[in-house]
């Protein structure tokens, strides 16, 4: 094995070494350090330029030790993402987070001698490829389409619904990986080194990947407070969700019904309907006098109005920011106050059904009736803006036309190869047809006119992340909803997985570009970047399956019961749900209040969409969020008034310091949210397996 990592293992398929050497002597290590011009320096060269001045073929990038961190902090990055995406509906880069992480680990362990050079800025610059890939690229599957499956398949008689096989989840996630980022090949030269967009995240990473090797005791700090707060936010769990304590037993079956040391949520606003009964007596009342709990008036509580005792969401929050939390919960307060009592009110006979109610529980009224309206305002609002983007399309389709990424010896040298496209398209393009004909019951033509349809759709959600640092991968995903909703309207599983086709693949597109960008900053080679981008695709495949299947076991987990909130709302699984629904059952067929619903919260996305793309940027900020007011109706309370309070007090950290802001509040936030994501799917594995 010491003779093969010697010599570097010569691929001839590939023509690229697959590892390289890390540096031995002092003159190696000096070589490894970062260039004399800053990466906003090389944003304005040319590709001639570059090559001459940027390029830096003698480096160590693509190593064992680089791929290995990369990949170890990409499970766990995995497993942060896929937890917080199930809660919120939100997937976060992980650019930054893994710049920090990558940069400690490697200092720390040549500190501490496992490492007998330090990592070159490369070395780093490649792990966090590697860690990206892992940690965002492949996620996205498992917090919207089959979840979405799931509980399209919950009956009477099944509420935990009917999970896909775990096989079948890892192909599948694996081959859109594979997709998205082989698409990314044929973009990077007409977008990154012609076009030189910007690529906001992927320049960010290269910003701070030089200073953290110019001022590497600030970075230190930065990864302290990162592990400092990870620690703290690891022990929540461990409290509120390890069922360790027996609280009763189940009179049917006689088995121990066990319960955490401290509950997860806390009745805060109860108080409000004894001190003031005029501002609460609709909703106390509303409903049916047999839907009262106990025979008595609902509290807010009963609608969700709590205060959740978890970190990551108030983390979450402080990543989110103030505004977009804000009108989360807005939306939230009119769910509970002026949607969710008539709701519960309003009666319907329906020729299918006995008499139906909008909302049968005001715990579960943000996806009865919620759902109607966060769905089809996120749905319009991301429509509206990606049709106001019609520029960009235009530019996309129009940089990829023959002639415009002619080949240059530069391309000969260091570029992805045509023959890598042409070959991961052949490879993955075949998986996914022969999966989603075998298991997603979509013909084989309409799988290939699917992968036809991606590539067009990912060069426009690449385009926009370059210019805007936004990748609308679920805009897109419901255009292919609402084009397969048209082509097979009875057939919701093709509904959902087309649009995960051309999701998850935009987003892996979107991703390796973000860290090509990066690299290209820095002067790294952009095959072995690539090469590190696809191990990461390996590597996030099987934490992303394990964490789905971990915390997702059934629909409940999803749902909730009537009498407990759902541990994962999984919005963007509810929303991608809803959508197929109304193909599938016909908006005729449901309540009569859902039908208002759709029509209300479409419109309202609509206009404030326009409004967002007609209003100068300077008085933006003052338009309502689309995207809050949406996730606000779609979530239970406490998810938003959570994310809120952690917004509120990172706008304050702000105001107060903002120079300590804008260096700890990212790793304080991060650290956070993967203490308690990481711990939390190693608890939920331990109730499901020992403790129930």
């Amino acid at each position: 094995m010491s003779r093969w990592y010697r010599r570097r293992l010569s691929l001839p398929l590939f023509q690229v070494s697959l590892f390289q050497q890390p540096a031995r002597t002092p003159e190696e290590v000096a070589a490894g350090q970062p260039l004399a011009i800053t990466p906003d320096d090389v944003l304005s060269f040319d590709e001639a330029e570059w090559y001459a001045r940027a390029y830096r073929p003698g480096a160590p990038q693509l190593t064992v030790r680089a791929v290995l961190t990369g990949s170890v902090l990409g499970f766990f990055l995995s497993f942060t993402n896929v937890y917080i995406g199930l809660k919120t509906g939100w997937f976060l880069g992980v650019n930054l987070t893994a710049c920090i992480l990558s940069y400690a680990v490697g200092s720390s362990l040549h500190k501490a001698g496992a490492l007998k050079s330090p990592m070159s800025i490369l070395e780093t610059n490649c792990a966090v490829s590697t860690a990206s890939s892992a940690g965002y690229a492949t996620g996205t599957m498992v917090v919207a389409a089959f979840p979405a499956m799931l509980l399209l398949s919950v009956t009477a008689s099944n509420p935990g619904g009917t999970q896909q096989s775990w096989v079948v989840v890892a192909l599948w996630i694996f081959f859109l990986g594979v997709l998205g980022t082989t698409l990314a090949i044929p973009m990077k030269r007409s977008m990154i080194n012609r076009d030189k967009l910007r690529f906001p995240s992927g320049t960010a990473a290269a910003v701070t990947l030089h200073g953290l090797y110019s001022r590497g005791g600030e970075a230190l700090l930065k990864a302290r407070a990162l592990f400092l707060t990870a620690g703290l936010s690891a022990l929540v769990p461990l409290l509120k969700d390890l069922d360790i304590r027996k609280v009763g037993v189940d009179p049917q079956t006689g088995a121990a019904v066990r319960g955490a040391l401290v509950p997860g949520a806390s009745n805060v606003f109860d108080w409000i309907a004894k001190v003031w009964p005029s501002l609460t007596e609709r909703m106390s009342t509303a409903g049916p006098p047999s839907i009262h709990p106990g025979g008595r008036p609902f509290a807010l509580s009963d609608y969700q109005m709590k205060l959740d005792h978890g970190p990551a969401l108030l983390f979450a929050g402080m990543l989110i920011g103030l505004r977009i939390t804000a009108w989360m919960m807005i939306g939230g307060l009119v769910l509970v106050a002026f949607v969710a009592p008539p709701a519960l009110d309003g009666e319907w006979q329906s020729a299918a059904s006995d008499v139906a109610r909008a909302a049968t529980a005001p715990g579960t009224a943000w996806r009865e009736i919620g759902i109607w309206i966060g769905a089809p305002l996120l749905v319009a609002s991301g429509l509206v803006s990606l049709a106001a983007q019609w520029r960009t399309m235009v530019r996309a389709v129009a940089g990829m036309l023959p002639g415009k990424n002619r080949a240059s010896a530069v391309d000969e040298d260091i570029e992805v190869p045509a023959k890598w496209f042409a070959m991961g398209i052949i490879g993955s393009g075949l998986g996914i047809v022969l999966l989603a004909w075998r298991y997603f019951e979509i013909p084989l033509h309409y799988g290939v006119l699917a992968i036809a349809m991606t590539f067009v759709l990912a060069l426009v959600a690449c385009r926009t992340t370059g210019e805007s640092d936004i990748t609308p991968g679920g805009a897109l995903g419901q255009v292919m909803q609402l084009t397969y909703g048209m082509l097979i309207p009875q057939n919701a599983t093709a509904n959902l997985q087309t649009a995960a086709i051309s999701s998850g693949a935009s987003h892996a597109a979107a991703d390796l570009l973000n860290d090509l960008k990066s690299g290209y900053l820095l002067g790294a080679n952009p095959r072995r970047q690539f090469l590190a981008q696809a191990m990461g695709v390996v590597t996030g495949t099987i934490a992303s399956t394990l964490a789905y299947f971990i915390l997702v076991p059934s629909a409940i987990a999803l749902s909730g019961t009537a009498t407990h909130p759902p541990a994962f709302p999984a919005v963007a699984a509810q929303q991608w749900k809803a959508v197929a629904e109304v193909f599938k059952l016909g908006i005729g067929n449901l309540h009569p209040m859902s039908q208002h619903a759709i029509a209300w919260g479409a419109s309202i996305g609509a206009v404030l969409a326009l409004a967002e793309v007609l209003v100068p940027r300077t008085h933006r900020r003052w338009i309502p969020s689309p995207t809050g007011l949406g996730l606000g109706f779609m979530l239970p309370f406490f998810y938003p008034l959570a994310m809120f309070l952690g917004a509120a007090v990172a706008a304050i950290a702000t105001m107060v310091n903002k120079r300590w802001a804008e260096r700890y509040l990212v790793p304080i936030a991060a650290g956070g949210i993967a203490g308690e994501s990481i711990v939390g799917v190693l608890v939920q594995a331990l109730n499901n397996v020992f403790l129930h």
